[in-house]
């Protein structure tokens, strides 16, 4: 990995392509990324680059929290993020990274916290279809059959049921970077991405790119 950055969903819309073709696009605040720490692999076995993102007031901060920010003498942040950059020497501690690391037509991937949608059918959850409605039946949103009758007489792990749904980590692969702005630090994304406004969501560029 050579480029990611930490961003916050603001919400969805959709913008004009000079071809005049109508795309829908997620917009991203991607208020420039700190580098609060780099680590070596005389140091700590790995070479990586630590990020903080989102603004917080000192108070919030726990006292190792403040400590870290401290000695490595930039601004407390909301947010520490780690990326493995194959470049990691390159990086300081204080440097930026914008929203400029990318440009349109870039390749990337959005990892992020699906919504959460609380505890849900089988339909819902899984896309079952529902029994009949009619003729008597009392089969109508219920998962169905469960085992494979007499043998093995039990229910097998891994069977679509009822359950929780949403609220886990989701990475949406090979999405379309649309515009790249620096000076407002946004980045527009081709399509939706994970969670609802306001979560935290990490860009990186596309393994499949």
């Amino acid at each position: 990995m050579k480029k990611a950055i930490v961003a916050k969903k603001l919400g969805m819309t959709q913008v004009f392509t000079e071809k005049g073709v109508l795309v829908p696009v997620t917009v991203l605040d991607v208020t420039p990324n700190v580098v609060a720490q780099v680590k070596t692999m005389e140091n700590d076995g790995y070479e990586a680059v630590q990020v903080a993102f989102g603004e917080i007031k000192e108070k919030h901060l726990t006292k190792p929290q403040s400590g870290h920010f401290k000695k490595a003498g930039v601004e407390a942040r909301k947010y520490l993020r780690e990326f493995r950059f194959e470049n990691a020497s390159d990086y300081a501690v204080g440097n930026e990274i914008k929203a400029d690391i990318f440009t349109p037509g870039d390749r990337v991937d959005v990892c992020g916290v699906s919504k959460g949608k609380g505890f849900q059918g089988a339909i819902k959850r899984h896309g079952f279809h529902r029994g009949p409605m009619t003729h008597g039946s009392k089969y109508h949103r219920h998962a169905g059959g469960m085992s494979a009758g007499t043998s093995p007489g039990k229910v097998r792990k891994g069977r679509k049921l009822p359950g929780h749904m949403g609220n886990v980590k989701v990475t949406v692969a090979n999405l379309e970077v649309v515009r790249a702005d620096a000076d407002k630090n946004v980045l527009l994304i081709k399509g939706p991405v994970p969670g609802p406004k306001g979560t935290v969501v990490i860009v990186k560029e596309s393994v499949k790119s």
